[in-house]
């Protein structure tokens, strides 16, 4: 019994405060942060009367929790690979793409932009790079194939700066923790974004961001009704807002 309780309990510091008293436990990919609390859930709230609880992380980490027992609805991940091996696994539904991303280089020098993606990575003066973990966060792994791609990974190595999410990746930059960054064109529209410049690495590979509804959700029916709303007009207009497709 008593491994019983501690395992519920952390469960519970999994979640944010107040999760369990929700109608929706939605685990999201951390780089579709700002459009779901801004946009999306605040929408769906007021249209459904339903009440939503994200948690914020990187892909990898969230799968790692689902399949340790959180107790999430649906999954909305940063890539196919996860949902389809949680459908794969008999712990999901069939999932479903929601969106595409795409990776920028982003800082708060804006000479820096001026010179492309590639002469920013290797100006003598940048001597931090961020990117977010090439393991756990698609993002991340889109970008280093990038890096891969151009004959520079190798060489970028002692500069990188490694995030746990491509949240972080892009407070890092921010910050200045790193001179540039590796981020998700999404965060170029939120406020702090739109006080640097940015680049599109067009070397990186789309992010093909795909969900799906898991087979032990405490609340099925609010899922399958939030999954719904996720390729409404409505919200494909607001993914267009924020550089998705």
């Amino acid at each position: 019994m008593k491994r019983i309780a501690a395992f519920v309990l952390a469960l519970a510091l999994l979640l944010p405060s107040g999760a369990m008293a929700a109608d929706l436990l939605i685990a999201q990919a951390a780089n579709y942060t700002t459009i779901m609390q801004e946009e999306i859930i605040p929408a769906f709230e007021k249209a459904t009367g339903l009440t939503v609880q994200a948690t914020y992380a990187s892909t990898g980490k969230l799968y790692g929790q689902i399949v340790s027992g959180a107790p999430f609805d649906m999954l909305l991940a940063a890539d196919e690979s996860r949902p389809e091996k949680l459908h794969a696994d008999g712990l999901a539904h069939t999932p479903f793409v929601y969106a595409t991303g795409q990776v920028v280089l982003w800082s708060l020098d804006k000479k820096l932009c001026s010179k492309g993606w590639k002469s920013a990575v290797q100006d003598p003066g940048v001597k931090k790079i961020s990117i977010a973990n090439t393991e756990t966060a698609p993002y991340g792994t889109s970008a280093m194939q990038a890096l891969q791609a151009t004959g520079m990974w190798e060489a970028a190595q002692p500069r990188l700066v490694f995030g746990q999410s491509i949240t972080q990746a892009f407070q890092f930059a921010f910050t200045g923790a790193a001179d540039v960054g590796f981020i998700a064109y999404s965060s170029v529209f939120t406020e702090e974004g739109k006080k640097g410049c940015f680049v599109v690495v067009d070397e990186a590979p789309p992010v093909v961001q795909s969900g799906c509804i898991l087979k032990n959700a405490p609340n099925p029916d609010a899922a399958a009704r939030f999954a719904e709303f996720l390729v409404s007009p409505e919200v494909q207009a607001m993914k267009l807002k924020y550089g998705y497709k």
